[in-house]
């Protein structure tokens, strides 16, 4: 199992589900409201051009998922918009004159990445995450759209793959937002006989937001213990946090939740620029304890898993983001 300092971590792969008292009349009503919920939800639909899928909600477009890109060399998600059309995303490439333009390359929307997986550092896209091919076709629906895609971590400055990533994202239309889910699992390949994830602050899965959302321009980073800021949420543990302001008229953010059966929970690294990432290895790098490694052996995966609430309202006391994290945990499941 995969292994931190001394201890080893179990890793919770099985998805449980609630059992309830069960009659033909509340089934039959139960299907019914469901149907109806469902018959009346924007579809999602995906379109294909070359290196980009592109996501649309509704006919509108909510995201392109990049899965080659000779600048970026790793997968992610950019041009992400609200339920209210808004752009939540910093623009990208982002613009001079109007956007803060640091880490333009390297903060494209979401993503997930690494700065120390065996030595190679993948968020500062010094080494390439290639992708193969997509293991479950895009397929789209009324409320719902998902895909799955294989990839492989090369070794910086060769073509040798010395991880694999199997990879599922499900876009849901839910009365909070968008709700991507992300499951992603890792394990060594080919000659690698382990891999091992370091630490830094520079690890797990981020997102940038619009410049005008970033604190220091009077956007709002919150957390589920009630924190407030990025000094106060920067190396801290909880559940969720937000990231939200005032947009084109418009209460928007994404809300970053880490899935409670992953082998440890996240630290936020959270700055005022718009940006905060959720990182379950960087232990040492985020004041809160002893240098971190995690190492996965040839036979064995980690499992990683998050959610990230994609909203928008005319006010921020119309935003939900408890209800939003148990909906997570219901649709998710909650081991």
């Amino acid at each position: 199992m995969p292994k931190s300092g001394s201890r080893f971590l179990a890793l919770a792969l099985s998805v449980t589900f609630g059992v309830a008292l069960w009659s033909p009349a509340c089934s039959d009503e139960a299907s019914s409201t469901r149907a109806a919920e469902t018959s009346e939800q924007p579809a999602v639909s995906f379109s294909h051009e070359p290196n980009v899928l592109h996501i649309e909600i509704g006919g509108r477009r909510f995201a392109d998922y990049v899965y080659a890109d000779q600048e970026i060399t790793r997968p992610y998600f950019t041009h992400v918009t609200t339920p209210a059309s808004i752009r939540v995303t910093r623009n990208h490439p982002p613009n001079e004159g109007s956007d803060l333009v640091d880490h333009a390359m390297m903060h494209p929307g979401i993503w997930m990445a690494f700065g120390d997986l065996s030595g190679n550092d993948y968020w500062r896209l010094k080494a390439k995450v290639e992708h193969e091919m997509f293991t479950g076709a895009p397929k789209g629906g009324r409320g719902k759209g998902a895909f799955g895609v294989r990839n492989y971590f090369l070794k910086s400055g060769t073509t040798d793959r010395i991880a694999s990533e199997e990879a599922s994202y499900t876009i849901l239309v839910t009365p909070e937002g968008y709700l991507l889910l992300w499951d992603t699992t890792f394990a060594p390949y080919g000659e690698a006989d382990e891999i091992v994830f370091g630490d830094q602050e520079e690890m797990g899965l981020g997102i940038r937001l619009q410049t005008r959302l970033a604190e220091q321009f009077g956007g709002a980073l919150t957390d589920a213990e009630g924190r407030t800021g990025a000094e106060k949420i920067w190396s801290t543990q909880s559940d969720w946090v937000d990231y939200s302001g005032t947009f084109e008229g418009k209460w928007i953010g994404m809300t970053v939740m880490p899935h409670p059966a992953n082998f440890r929970k996240s630290w936020y690294h959270a700055r005022d620029y718009g940006f905060t990432a959720a990182n379950p290895f960087g232990r040492a790098a985020m004041k809160a304890g002893p240098k971190s490694e995690v190492t996965v052996r040839k036979g064995e995966t980690l499992r990683l898993r998050y959610g990230v609430l994609i909203h928008s309202a005319d006010s921020k006391q119309e935003t939900d983001t408890a209800a939003a994290y148990q909906r997570y945990l219901t649709t998710a499941g909650r081991e």
